[in-house]
């Protein structure tokens, strides 16, 4: 088929107030959100968005995974979904556009196609997958892992937050438990729009970033048992210090990154002391080790050192070592066909663009498992995000939804 024609446009104006509104749930204290998966603002932001999906008339189906899918028919009753979405659930110190602006942006692509009378060949399915940050429940993307078959559904289920309640229980308890078996959904292609997440896009000054891989990942958690003692009566040379050992390693995960660079990055954002009080030396520290490539052997390489490493810190402080993997996925091509669509797109429709390689994990890393997948990226301000000052201009956000709408539409086929 031809292209889409290059007038075609989003309505960027009700793509902003859909953004906008979404953000009042789950209000975070300075301006963004904290609206983590499975929580009671999670449930709201659900409900609001299936109201609006009714109100353009898609169908609701809802997986055991509490994946909402929302379906707006082709004239094909044989051709497979092109799917296209994101995730409403937020980091707790979250920003209003990291996943929600691909979501409302694929709701704001059927939206338009409604204006314009655009009928397609395949059905166009508006995904929000449930808890791809795993702030709450680790790993991320878990429902997209246990849809591509990475993970099982009972695992998924099992997974305790840091209150120990487990995601079937919250899944439950918020009502979202759907009757579809996960994974039973067959799809024709998967598009994913998302912020970059980093300052590539605007340092280059580029609108559009067509995204050609994504990197790989090992998310280790690591708890170190020492000894709980007075802070100013303990001997330095008496003391079984978690916390000293904590920091060796850290600094060792920085020296293992920076050796490998280009295209290596590694770090900690997570810490649990036990017992967390100012005069007390911790006995338990867990933390979570973050190691990314694009590069499988340089991924796996990291990987081998720090495990290899990490308990030999440890042992010279005489505290106790132990290493559990709690996400990974392996560097991810996508498909050429559909980046080049992305890429076309971007050209014809005068927006300045680049290829560049997601730094951060996206549920279209376990969708590419089961389907042709790519991406769509806009630049965000200073490249922050996983922060309440993460921010957007609306004039990207509308044309990163261009982008989107013409590789949709190409790859869903316009009749008549």
């Amino acid at each position: 088929m031809t292209a889409p024609t290059d007038n075609l446009r989003i309505n960027g104006e009700r793509l902003w107030d859909s953004l906008m509104e979404m953000a009042k749930i789950g209000p975070g204290l300075r301006g963004g959100n904290n609206r983590q998966t499975l929580t009671d603002a999670d449930a709201e932001g659900r409900k609001l968005f299936e109201g609006w999906c009714e109100a353009a008339g898609l169908t609701m189906g809802v997986d055991k995974m509490g994946t909402m899918f929302m379906t707006r028919p082709g004239t094909d009753p044989a051709a497979l979904p092109v799917y296209v979405g994101s995730h409403l659930d937020t980091q707790p110190t979250g920003g209003k556009f990291d996943g929600v602006l691909g979501v409302l942006s694929a709701l704001e692509v059927v939206r338009s196609l409604n204006d314009l009378g655009i009928k397609t060949k395949h059905p166009i399915v508006v995904t929000n997958w449930a808890n791809e940050e795993g702030a709450r429940f680790a790993p991320a993307m878990l429902a997209s892992g246990v849809f591509a078959g990475q993970l099982t559904l009972d695992y998924a289920y099992g997974r305790k937050d840091p209150e120990g309640k487990t995601y079937g229980e919250e899944l439950k308890r918020i009502g979202w438990v759907g009757d579809e078996e996960v994974g039973a959904r067959k799809m024709h292609a998967y598009l994913e729009y998302h912020i970059e997440q980093g300052p590539i896009l605007e340092a280059s000054e580029k609108q559009i970033g067509v995204v050609t891989h994504c990197q790989g990942l090992w998310w280790l958690e690591v708890t170190l048992t020492g000894k709980e003692a007075h802070t100013g009566s303990t001997p330095m040379a008496m003391r079984v210090n978690a916390g000293l050992a904590m920091s060796r390693i850290i600094e060792m995960v920085q020296a293992v990154a920076m050796e490998n660079q280009p295209g290596a990055v590694g770090g900690v954002g997570q810490v649990f002391f036990t017992p967390n009080s100012r005069n007390v030396l911790p006995g338990k520290v867990v933390f979570t080790i973050d190691i990314r490539s694009p590069d499988q052997a340089k991924l796996d390489g990291m990987r081998a050192r720090i495990e290899e490493e990490a308990p030999l810190i440890a042992a010279e402080l005489g505290v106790g070592c132990s290493i559990e993997p709690v996400g990974h996925f392996d560097p991810v091509t996508f498909d050429p066909t559909l980046v080049a669509r992305v890429r076309n797109a971007a050209e014809r429709l005068g927006y300045s663009h680049m290829d560049i390689i997601s730094g951060a994990g996206h549920d279209a890393c376990w969708a590419a498992k089961v389907a042709p997948a790519t991406m769509v990226m806009c630049p965000c301000v200073d490249g922050l995000s996983h922060n309440e000052d993460e921010n957007i201009t609306p004039q990207w956000a509308s044309a990163g939804a261009d982008v989107l709408l013409h590789a949709v539409l190409e790859t869903a086929e316009i009749v008549g």
